[in-house]
């Protein structure tokens, strides 16, 4: 099984758009069975696409959620409240927010509300720069450490990783990642995942290529890096492109 999430970050700016988007990606998935939908959302709009979705397979999910259940926390959303609206999945740990000064140590606090609450956590995990002495290896297995230091060993089913090469990604990437570059990381990550979670247990986990995918692009990481599935910014706000993404990894036969 592939997965396919969408990220819509602040995206778009009302529930009519949103609903016209999200109904167009429903009808793509429609009779979809080789790969899960989902699609992560602006928390507003997380409860209305969820009645939306009605008995469709495809999930919603949010962006962020705080490690606390409640409190005095002005502006946080908590994973409870998340899962109250109908939210299945949760992103944690994206480039953006660590970019805004949240920590390993933050997000690993975060697993356990997640968890708790019965969300599926969607770890992200990638480093700034690559440099030709592989000093990348040891930010991202740092990250997948410090960011797992809470999450219980018996808990690998509740988790997915997806690998965001930040270096490639947006006007100022350096260069266009390749299968190549994914494949190499998803090893570095599976490794680490047996570590912490057992052999049997880390190849279950899903990791997904979430840095930049289109409908040209996709093939390449899901038949010769083997990628799990992605986690998609952009282009997961255009049913048409996002659906021809969905169709490839339909087409996909499992290993």
């Amino acid at each position: 099984m592939k997965f396919i999430i969408g990220n819509w970050k602040m995206y778009p700016s009302s529930l009519k758009e949103a609903k016209f988007i999200f109904g167009g990606i429903k009808k793509v998935a429609r009779g979809v069975t080789r790969a899960k939908v989902v699609l992560c959302v602006p928390a507003l709009f997380v409860a209305p696409l969820v009645v939306l979705g009605g008995k469709s397979k495809m999930s919603v999910g949010g962006q962020n959620c705080h490690k606390d259940d409640e409190g005095a926390r002005t502006g946080e959303i908590s994973s409870r409240a998340l899962k109250s609206t109908g939210a299945t999945y949760v992103i944690l740990g994206h480039s953006e927010r660590r970019a805004m000064g949240e920590t390993n140590a933050d997000i690993a606090e975060k697993t356990v509300g997640a968890l708790r609450n019965k969300l599926i956590t969607i770890l992200c995990v990638g480093e700034k720069e690559r440099d030709e002495h592989g000093g990348y290896f040891t930010e991202v297995s740092n990250q997948l450490r410090a960011s797992l230091a809470l999450f219980p060993r018996n808990a690998s089913k509740q988790l997915i990783v997806a690998y965001e090469p930040i270096w490639a990604i947006g006007s100022s990437a350096k260069r266009v990642a390749t299968p190549a570059d994914f494949r190499e990381m998803s090893i570095l990550i599976r490794r680490y995942l047996a570590e912490h979670f057992g052999k049997k247990a880390a190849f279950a986990i899903p990791v997904l290529y979430g840095g930049s995918v289109d409908d040209l692009n996709a093939e390449g990481f899901l038949r010769e890096a083997e990628a799990d599935g992605f986690l998609i910014g952009r282009v997961s706000l255009n049913p048409e492109k996002f659906g021809e993404v969905i169709r490839l990894a339909n087409s996909v036969k499992p290993r």
